[in-house]
């Protein structure tokens, strides 16, 4: 009989002393036996790197690297270089995975060891409560060209096949950084199979700690730098600075470059052939809803009122949406109120259908004594 595969699991930690403890609790409790956990501390100042030690002299499956901060590409090609699993798993410091995670995506790779790499949903934990993750219909549609406009994956339930995947292609590039993820796998998908498993496997934690709200601009920058990247590399746009510039300002003009790509993207996609154009017509719809976020992050009603009349797309937002911004050229004020009653009744109905997070966080809460 076949040994099961090791899984090694990568967890990089930077100042994570509130959250690590948990999440290196869920993955050493998974039903999964043959595992290694491979925690690299990005020379965290609290006290992430006692707990991880008190991890460690509990549990021998666990392995430490220390040192000064070098960031989180860094770190990830690190654990990638000494992890010894067959199937190489992402975790994140500040998250939680289901005891089934692993063996469920062990179960995958056995079912189909053609595939290079898989993610799989999440449940979200926001104010204490816990949001069911659904999937999104847009998966149906072919992942290398979605990979083009998005990150396909949320980054810590990936799992890699190296099997699959050659050394040269399974690294992160630090030209991307705080996108790293969107860049692997844009190049992972181009060259090897991947499937997302529809059922949640983890709890993705949000807190105004983690690095997607430290780190948001400059996220959104070099998103729209890999999507300028790809669009130019498959001749659906010649030169996507007008694309570009929106991700280092948001204002008037930046705005309407962004809303003009966006109609001469759309114009040349309806060129394509029937069979990738639905894909490659999803992914534009995404890259909108990208800029209408970032727009509508600057609380200038205007600027977004703009945005949707000149890419002819406010039948793409919700109808509390459009109400609420439908004044913003002219009485801004109103927008924005509109818009923060909106904001507060997307946050009631979100306490009224989320579960107590209790029911989820008991079985992991481990103190760092």
């Amino acid at each position: 009989m076949t040994a099961a595969p090791l899984i090694s699991v990568l967890l990089p930690v930077y100042n994570a002393e509130p959250y690590v403890a948990a999440a290196m609790q869920s993955i050493l409790r998974q039903d999964y036996g043959r595992l290694e956990v491979i925690a690299i501390d990005d020379g965290s100042t609290d006290r992430s790197l006692e707990i991880l030690e008190r991890c460690r002299r509990d549990d021998s499956r666990v392995s430490i690297i220390s040192r000064e901060n070098r960031g989180l590409v860094a770190s990830l090609n690190e654990g990638l270089a000494v992890a010894r699993g067959e199937l190489v798993a992402r975790m994140d410091a500040d998250d939680f995975a289901y005891p089934w995670r692993l063996s469920r995506q062990a179960a995958l790779f056995a079912a189909r060891p053609e595939l290079g790499f898989s993610g799989a949903l999440v449940d979200t934990l926001l104010h204490g409560r816990v949001l069911k993750g659904q999937l999104d219909p847009v998966f149906r549609l072919s992942l290398p060209e979605l990979s083009k406009f998005f990150t396909i994956f949320l980054h810590p339930t990936v799992v890699y096949n190296r099997k699959v995947i050659s050394e040269a292609d399974l690294h992160y590039d630090s030209a991307y950084r705080h996108a790293e993820d969107f860049d692997l796998f844009r190049r992972l998908a181009d060259r090897y199979p991947a499937a997302l498993m529809p059922e949640s496997l983890l709890v993705y934690r949000v807190h105004p700690g983690s690095v997607t709200a430290r780190h948001g601009k400059e996220m959104r920058r070099t998103h729209l730098k890999i999507v300028g990247e790809n669009l130019e590399r498959l001749g659906l746009a010649q030169d996507c600075e007008d694309l570009r510039a929106i991700g280092d300002r948001v204002c008037l003009d930046t705005v309407r470059r962004a809303a003009a790509f966006i109609r001469r993207l759309e114009a040349r996609i309806a060129t394509l052939p029937d069979p990738t154009r639905p894909s490659f017509e999803a992914g534009a719809l995404n890259l909108f809803y990208f800029l209408y976020q970032l727009v509508n992050d600057e609380e200038r009603p205007a600027l977004t009122h703009e945005l949707l009349t000149l890419t002819g797309k406010w039948n793409a937002i919700r109808r509390r949406e459009k109400y609420a911004l439908g004044p913003g050229a002219w009485a801004p004020w109103l927008s924005q109120a509109s818009m923060w009653a909106g904001k507060r009744a997307d946050w009631l109905a979100y306490r009224l259908k989320s579960a107590p997070a209790t029911s989820v966080l008991a079985p992991y809460r481990v103190e760092a004594a």
